[in-house]
């Protein structure tokens, strides 16, 4: 008798399991993509998370899309306590990736265990090096998935290089990336330049996943950082580095979020603004100012005469404290009560539609700065340097923000660009036929 499987039965699906990291930079764009492969029904999708995790906005949004997306498997896992006295870490979003690397052996046996079995992981590169040794256990592909720009996973690859030809790269001007071209040193993330920083020494633990991976995924596409793409892909870029083929499967589509009472206030007060004439006001989820830096934000908002929607964080994690500046006339709030709008807003920019005034924070905001103005989406304002590090007056901000919404040419050009970016990521768009590719090569595996 026959073993081969009957001609006429339906093709066994790819399964795949994503793994993302803390942090809601990380968590957002693993939960679209999971909602892009279980919507396209060519796969089975686990989604793999920490437990505890370290914001509630991450809790919320993990239960909402699983409510949302019925057809995902959640697999959570239970991480190794820290041990509070010997924890010399104070970033909670550091001690989470470390806690996670340290405590990745004990999801082996839940993966191996899998119906059906796994057929690709897919990780966040933070633990990719401890995923890819449990892939080649499975017998599966490890994808590295990686949410930031193209240009900064390149710094990231080429880091454990430059660690090691360079005693103290504080003393460098710029870092010359093989192919790629320089980058100045004020764009280098200030911890790269302490090879002890937990955020180094956590990319260094995962560089060596890059050569065994079996591609890279960018939540980019390919007009948008077209140089980078095309330099690495075709061998021209970090010749030294043994990476796999780079994927750009974005912009990702984001799904629908949980309106309550409060995005609806904003939504309608939105709604009723004449077009193209509100400043949206957003730093993200680990930006915490200082309260000096929120009313010098504050009134250069009120002074510049524009309408604008500030969606105010005065704490790294989101606890429940809420600060409303002085002479605040429009909505203010804590970042996390208007998620939805947020993810509106910030996917129209991702997709090239809303020009952006850029004001690096931290992490990787610098490198992406330089992308976004070279890409005509906005402006950039060099001598403000890392948000954190000085203050920035009010007369400066006001000028910047009249600026970007007086600049035609930046309109026009964000326009095109996401005119290219709903091409790339719409049917038979060059992102989702990446994407298509990836999937038709697993099922052909599984079959």
């Amino acid at each position: 008798m026959s073993n081969s499987r009957d001609s006429h039965a339906q093709p066994l699906l790819p399964h795949i399991a994503l793994f993302p990291c803390a942090g809601m930079g990380h968590l957002t764009p693993f939960l679209r993509l999971a909602s892009t492969l279980s919507s396209s029904q060519n796969c089975l999708v686990t989604l793999i998370t920490a437990s505890p995790v370290v914001s509630a906005a991450e809790s919320t949004h993990i239960s909402f899309f699983l409510s949302q997306h019925p057809k995902v498997n959640h697999l959570e896992f239970h991480l190794i306590p820290s041990d509070p006295t010997t924890t010399t870490i104070p970033d909670p979003f550091f001690l989470q990736w470390q806690s996670t690397n340290r405590s990745l052996q004990l999801l082996y046996p839940s993966l191996a265990s899998s119906s059906p079995p796994l057929s690709a992981i897919i990780s966040d590169f933070v633990v990719a090096q401890s995923m890819g040794t449990m892939a080649a256990q499975l017998n599966i592909p490890n994808y590295i998935f990686s949410p930031t720009s193209c240009k900064f996973f390149c710094l990231m690859a080429y880091l454990p290089t430059l660690l090691s030809n360079t005693s103290d790269i504080s003393t460098l001007t710029h870092v010359v990336i093989p192919g790629l071209g320089p980058l100045p040193m004020t764009s280098i993330p200030p911890p790269f330049r302490n090879p002890n920083h937990i955020f180094t020494s956590l990319i260094l633990q995962s560089s060596p996943a890059l050569s065994t991976a079996k591609g890279i995924l960018m939540n980019t596409f390919h007009e948008f950082e077209s140089d980078t793409l095309a330099a690495i892909n075709e061998g021209r870029a970090l010749t030294n580095i043994n990476l796999p083929p780079i994927f750009p499967i974005g912009p990702l589509q984001a799904f629908d979020l949980k309106n309550d009472h409060q995005d609806k206030f904003y939504l309608s007060w939105l709604d009723n603004q004449p077009k193209e004439s509100v400043v949206y006001v957003s730093f993200g989820s680990r930006t915490a100012m200082s309260d000096s830096q929120i009313k010098e934000l504050s009134r250069g908002l009120e002074t510049s005469g524009y309408r604008f929607l500030w969606v105010l964080k005065t704490s790294k994690v989101d606890k429940d404290d809420i600060q409303e500046p002085a002479g605040h006339s429009r909505a203010s709030s804590h970042w996390r009560v208007c998620e939805s709008l947020r993810v509106e807003l910030e996917y129209g920019s991702g997709r090239g539609r809303v020009p952006v005034l850029a004001w690096p924070q931290h992490g990787d905001q610098s490198v992406n700065a330089e992308i976004v103005e070279k890409a005509g989406l906005g402006i950039w304002e060099r001598k403000w340097g890392w948000g954190l590090e000085g203050l920035v007056s009010a007369e400066d901000i006001r000028n910047k923000i009249v600026e970007l919404m007086e600049h035609e040419k930046v309109r026009s050009c964000s326009k095109k660009v996401g005119e290219e970016a709903r091409k790339a990521s719409g049917i038979d768009g060059k992102s989702e036929k990446v994407v298509m590719e990836i999937m038709q090569s697993l099922m052909q595996k599984r079959n």
